[in-house]
């Protein structure tokens, strides 16, 4: 952990949401005029698509657990490596995973590289003079045998709606962005569950701050293409890590009033309408970021 050079960490399952936090810190960067080094969690996969299939395929028939979610196809390590890195130099490597065809030909542009969706770039070094490192991905808060991702990061958001509703979240994202089936989203919620079990929910308690969407219609069987839970039709329970109000001076009677039919759950915990999530986010995260810059400059 570093106030000269501060890590910031975004960690939730694939569905859970994590580009709706990830948007709300974009928008504090730009109007704070912060500049951060951007870390995508699907970089730090070990294999490009087509050899992860092929992994994948291989482990299936030897009846062996293997997914995104585990350690077997990420690199636990160099993640681990970058976030040590910047914490001491503001420097490291990083790369890009490309999704799709728009996102191979901004960076064969910037490159000069003939590179297809589904392949990593090479590796490259963090531009200088940024503010903080930000990670958004499913790993930010990982922690095994070897090595410790979750020690080397300053503040760590975990981004976990109930269950059913990431499950919902996941099945109708699939479909609409990447045209699965509900039964093939199904059969890969259930391959990845033991790495879900033993490598994803574990970070949520070593989290600062979990924003967990519940919500407030029936979700009772959520293994089928159906319309997602508008925020008007959740509650968001924003929980505080013992320790993390006091170090982050958040300010509960502040956030109370601000926030509108918003209440405490628990010593620990607001909820407050799930159209206020947003809102929520930048009252809560711009003094923290806000913090850190001021720590970096006195560092």
């Amino acid at each position: 952990m570093s106030k000269r050079h501060p890590v910031v960490a975004v960690t939730g399952s694939s569905g859970a949401g994590t580009s709706t936090v990830k948007r709300a810190f974009e928008y504090i960067f730009n109007r704070e005029g912060i500049t951060p080094a951007v870390i995508e969690g699907d970089s730090y996969h070990r294999y490009e698509r087509g050899p992860m299939k092929e992994a994948m395929a291989a482990a299936v028939a030897k009846g062996e657990n293997f997914s995104h979610f585990g350690p077997e196809a990420n690199l636990f390590d160099k993640l681990a490596e970058l976030f040590g890195t910047y914490g001491e130099t503001g420097g490291g490597q990083k790369r890009y995973y490309l999704h799709s065809l728009d996102e191979a030909a901004e960076h064969n542009g910037r490159l000069g590289t003939s590179l297809q969706p589904g392949q990593f770039t090479p590796w490259e070094p963090i531009p200088s003079g940024t503010d903080l490192l930000f990670y958004e991905g499913l790993h930010g808060g990982v922690v095994t045998d070897e090595n410790d991702v979750a020690s080397l990061v300053d503040l760590l958001i975990g981004v976990v709606p109930i269950t059913n509703l990431e499950w919902i979240q996941k099945i109708a994202r699939d479909n609409a962005e990447r045209g699965y089936s509900a039964e093939a989203t199904v059969d890969t919620i259930l391959r990845r569950m033991p790495d879900y079990i033993n490598h994803i929910c574990p970070q949520f308690s070593r989290t600062d701050i979990n924003f967990q969407r519940v919500s407030t219609v029936d979700t009772s069987n959520p293994f089928m293409i159906r319309p997602i839970p508008t925020p008007d039709e959740s509650f968001v329970i924003i929980h505080f890590r013992k320790g993390a109000r006091e170090k982050w001076g958040i300010d509960f009677p502040y956030l109370l009033n601000m926030i509108q039919d918003s209440f405490m759950s628990s010593p620990t915990s607001i909820v407050v309408n799930g159209g206020k999530m947003g809102f929520a986010m930048e009252l809560i995260l711009t003094p923290i970021i806000h913090r850190m810059v001021e720590d970096k400059k006195l560092a």
